[in-house]
């Protein structure tokens, strides 16, 4: 069950962190991955600690033209696209702010890395995947997006809510061409990047009732189930990976 030998998947965002544990987990269900980050470096040291069935695969999700362009390459070099993971969703910019004290200028970001961010890499994959019969978009989004939270994170919630709506309606538009779209709306996830983050980490850890946060590989076995043959009944849902959480 779940063996996704065969099948091609593209992660957005999967030089580090979640969009990391993902390309990973795809891996280890047989999927060659595409892996796709904003840093070139980062998705070259990314794809080449994968092993050889992962392939680096820089742009920005943001810049429409880059990502038909890098699809067609990908497509070109290694064969169609039949899983597309939109993980992508931290902007550079990103830090926490509340609306009334944010700079207008700094709320495209949010919203062209995870609505059109989204929009865009589905635009260069869909067509191909109804063609043949069989796809699976799955978009990684956030309790933010499902949710209001009170922690400076209203700009990135737009986007992250913008995109749970816009997969509700492609799934029902795909439906009767074998194709499936989901989103995961994602819970507090652990860090590791410095010892600070580490310290914040663990306090956030208490607030799970699972008694931890999550990890890359949680979102990635996620991923390879809705991936999967045996998931094909399952389409417009958004699914809360949380350890517990309480959402609305």
């Amino acid at each position: 069950m779940f063996d996704l030998s065969g099948r091609t998947a593209l992660v957005t965002g999967a030089g580090q962190g979640v969009g990391l544990g993902i390309a990973a987990t795809l891996l280890e269900a047989g999927a060659t991955v595409f892996v796709n980050d904003l840093v070139p470096e980062r998705a070259e040291a990314a794809a080449t600690a994968l092993g050889p069935n992962a392939h680096a695969l820089p742009f920005s999700v943001a810049d429409r033209g880059a990502v038909t362009a890098a699809v067609e390459q990908a497509v070109a070099t290694v064969g169609p696209i039949d899983i597309l993971v939109n993980n992508a969703g931290i902007p550079p910019s990103m830090r926490p702010v509340k609306f009334r004290d944010m700079d207008p200028a700094e709320w495209a970001a949010y919203v062209d890395v995870n609505l059109y961010g989204v929009i865009n890499c589905v635009s260069a994959t869909i067509d191909a995947m109804c063609e043949r019969g069989w796809g699976r978009v799955i978009t990684i989004s956030s309790g933010a997006g499902t949710q209001g939270l009170n922690i400076g994170v209203s700009m990135y919630g737009a986007g992250k809510g913008g995109a749970i709506s816009f997969m509700r309606h492609l799934a029902v538009e795909t439906a009767r061409s074998g194709v499936t779209a989901n989103t995961l709306a994602l819970g507090l996830m652990a860090r590791d990047d410095d010892e600070q983050a580490r310290t914040v980490t663990a306090a956030m850890a208490k607030q799970v009732p699972v008694g931890r946060l999550g990890t890359g590989r949680d979102i990635g076995v996620t991923c390879v189930f809705l991936a999967s043959d045996e998931a094909e009944w399952i389409t417009g849902q958004t699914i809360a990976v949380n350890g517990g959480s309480v959402t609305t």
